[in-house]
């Protein structure tokens, strides 16, 4: 007897269906395993179905052939064979366990015959249960009380989490990528465990933290899962300048620390990565920029150098050069609306929405979550400066193209008219009558010409 919320996986007209079918006949084994397991029994959407089997890669092959459109081979060297089928991965492995050496990034595979060896050296035990199709009624599989511990919401490993974490030190990243899309908590055994290891993580690869770094931001649970990474120190290994920021105190957040406050802005914004990367690392330029002055502590400029340290984490991280300037754009402008104290005018709002670009939505949610103070005086003062910053760059919306601030003629209009060839010139010209229409507001073609004129006779 199988849980009812299992069935409409293995439909005989179904991938899982299907392919039970193929290796059935051919007389292998095959089990679904792993986050589709767990997903449908948390009633989840289940975005990737993953199989295991006791067939080894190359016959893995042979047998998906007449079904699959195509294969994904990246992963055959670890034992997986991608089946593509109406442009799906289907991801059959072969029952296997991974071991880390001392200092390899790269794992020591062996295959297995015994599915049992298979769901031992799995991560946790909500991931160590197997639905087992083909010959017969399906069969799930539990020997590690991964059912118990579903609904209890307990991450725990299948075996000691020292010869878990062992096995693969990204795993401990995993258990707070889990508490944070799941909710799920840690044994103390497993925190205890990364504690003493924490190190470990120094052997994985940049991309796979990347990979599983990103899963974790943008969790329900984020606040949780960062806390608990810092906590055990898991957090050093790979975001030193964010568990840095513990020891600076703000004096405008009645936290005890930076620290505190910059989790308690990435847990108020939206669940995007870039936003929820710039929320954490906003204020990382604070230990550098600290200084004491008679008024107390100030962190000038630092959102500056924060922008600098962002770009430089994220690249050692493998982020894409997209998500590094994105994010390192809206932290060197998030104290931007700060600086207009006394009012926005059309300049100061061209400029902001010029300088904001695409990011202009998600900078604007990150000032308001940056806003974390028990003041309440100060913080609706905050909230109203933001207010009216959005209501003027509305107004000037329906007055001009704001959202496309240009000079009414380009650059090849510039060259004819000087007579110029391309070269740093025209990109002057360019420049200049920008900053005409950010400054003044949109004007004619006309108004260009002369305007060229005036700096043509000037640089003469």
């Amino acid at each position: 007897m199988i849980p009812p919320r299992l069935e409409p996986l293995l439909r005989a007209d179904s991938p899982a269906g299907r392919l039970s079918v193929l290796f059935h006949e051919a007389g292998h084994e095959l089990a679904l395993v792993g986050g589709s397991v767990r997903d449908a029994l948390l009633g989840r959407p289940i975005d990737d179905l993953d199989f295991t089997t006791d067939a080894h890669p190359d016959r893995i092959k042979e047998i998906v052939h007449p079904w699959a459109h195509d294969l994904y081979l990246a992963g055959q060297r670890f034992g997986t064979i991608g089946a593509i089928h109406d442009g799906h991965i289907y991801e059959i492995t072969t029952y296997r366990s991974e071991v880390y050496s001392d200092d390899s990034r790269k794992p020591q595979v062996s295959y297995s015959s015994d599915i049992g060896e298979d769901l031992s050296r799995r991560d946790f035990t909500v991931n160590a249960m197997a639905l087992r199709i083909g010959g017969g009624d399906p069969e799930l599989l539990d020997p590690h009380g991964g059912l118990n511990d579903l609904f209890q919401g307990i991450l725990r490993t299948p075996l000691d989490p020292e010869i878990a974490f062992g096995d693969d030190p990204l795993r401990m990243l995993r258990l707070f990528r889990f508490l944070s899309t799941l909710g799920f908590a840690p044994t103390e055994e497993a925190l205890g465990a990364v504690s003493a290891m924490a190190d470990r993580l120094q052997i994985i690869s940049a991309e796979r933290i990347r990979q599983e770094f990103s899963k974790l931001l943008v969790g329900d649970h984020v606040a949780d899962a960062l806390v608990g990474m810092v906590q055990v120190g898991l957090a050093e290994q790979f975001i030193p300048e964010f568990t840095a920021l513990e020891l600076q105190q703000d004096p405008h957040h009645r936290h005890k620390d930076v620290l505190a406050h910059s989790i308690a802005v990435v847990a108020k914004t939206s669940p995007i990565l870039e936003l929820r990367l710039a929320a954490l690392l906003h204020d990382i330029g604070k230990p550098d920029t600290r200084a004491f002055t008679p008024a107390g502590v100030t962190f000038h400029h630092h959102e500056v150098v924060g922008a600098r340290m962002a770009r430089r984490r994220m690249k050692e991280l493998r982020f894409s050069s997209q998500e590094v300037k994105d994010v390192s754009d809206l932290v060197f402008l998030h104290m931007r609306p700060h600086t207009f104290k006394m009012g926005w005018t059309d300049s100061a709002v061209r400029r902001y929405v010029r300088d904001a670009g695409p990011l202009l939505d998600m900078l604007n949610e990150l000032v308001r979550c940056d806003v974390t103070t028990r003041n309440e005086r100060r913080a609706r003062a905050i909230q109203r400066g933001i207010d009216e910053l959005e209501e003027r760059i509305a107004d000037l919306r329906q007055k001009e193209e704001l959202d496309a601030l240009r000079p009414p003629i380009d650059g090849t209009q510039v060259m004819e008219y000087l007579s110029l060839e391309p070269g740093p010139r025209v990109g002057q010209a360019m420049r200049m009558l920008l900053e005409h229409r950010i400054e003044d507001g949109p004007y004619s073609e006309e108004e260009a010409f002369r305007l060229l004129d005036d700096w043509n006779q000037n640089r003469d």
